[in-house]
């Protein structure tokens, strides 16, 4: 597989389909009997449309092995996620095409510790992400946290709220006694999407491929040169070569 592409925005209907049939990612599905969509949800107002997503999702079901299952996944900060997908319209979507939403915030985890970490000794990941194909799925904005959310930022959702909010907080706040890069990094050591696709159509694009590469293109559309963004600098230096270029 190429490690990424992008296309001129027309349509999610029109561009989407044939951006992923470009890269053949139809080939690759084939091969999982698990595939998890990870949008990005926020009770903030920033958000993956479910017009975008329902679109990789069709093509995900027209291309899918015939045994797979295929979620929609995603454990919110400071907000409940379930809430968030009846209102942003995915609780809709999933009912429309029969497939499952799993709130990553409450779901069974697995403890992960990893060499490369940099600052956690362990991480309580989501089971569901360790057995699928995940495809990463933000819209690509600036933010004042993370310079911007891309495919690689998207995977904070994956800290369970269950392990790292405070007893009188929803949010994840013991994710933030370290600085962002180091938190992002660790995330993706326990489990790197395998595919990203980035709405970028306020910038007139979509982009599909590898994450780190497709991250890289993604932050020039915001004007931004993606070695200043610290968290992307960071897994380029300390990710194994074969990990994002595979």
């Amino acid at each position: 597989m190429a490690k990424g592409a992008s296309i001129k925005f027309q349509s999610y209907s029109e561009s989407i389909p044939k951006l992923l049939s470009i890269l053949n990612l139809q080939k690759e599905l084939k091969k999982y009997d698990k595939i998890v969509l990870k949008p990005y949800l926020s009770g903030l107002g920033d958000h993956t449309p479910a017009e975008f997503t329902e679109q990789v999702l069709k093509f995900c079901i027209e291309n899918k092995n015939p045994v797979a299952e295929i979620f929609i996944a995603e454990g919110a900060d400071g907000s409940d996620t379930m809430e968030l997908f009846q209102s942003l319209g995915y609780t809709a979507l999933a009912e429309k095409y029969s497939i499952g939403l799993i709130d990553l915030n409450n779901t069974e985890t697995e403890e992960i510790k990893d060499g490369f970490f940099l600052r956690f000794q362990e991480i309580n990941f989501p089971k569901i992400l360790s057995e699928s194909f995940v495809i990463s799925i933000p819209r690509l904005f600036k933010n004042s946290d993370f310079d911007a959310i891309t495919s690689l930022s998207n995977m904070l959702g994956a800290f369970p709220s269950s392990h790292y909010s405070g007893f009188f907080y929803k949010n994840k706040n013991k994710i933030r006694k370290f600085p962002a890069k180091y938190v992002i990094n660790d995330i993706n050591r326990c489990k790197t999407p395998d595919f990203a696709v980035i709405d970028a159509s306020e910038q007139g694009a979509i982009l599909a491929g590898l994450p780190l590469e497709t991250d890289k293109q993604a932050v020039k559309l915001l004007g931004i040169d993606w070695k200043t963004i610290s968290y992307l600098k960071t897994i380029e230096e300390n990710f194994p070569e074969a990990e994002h270029e595979r």
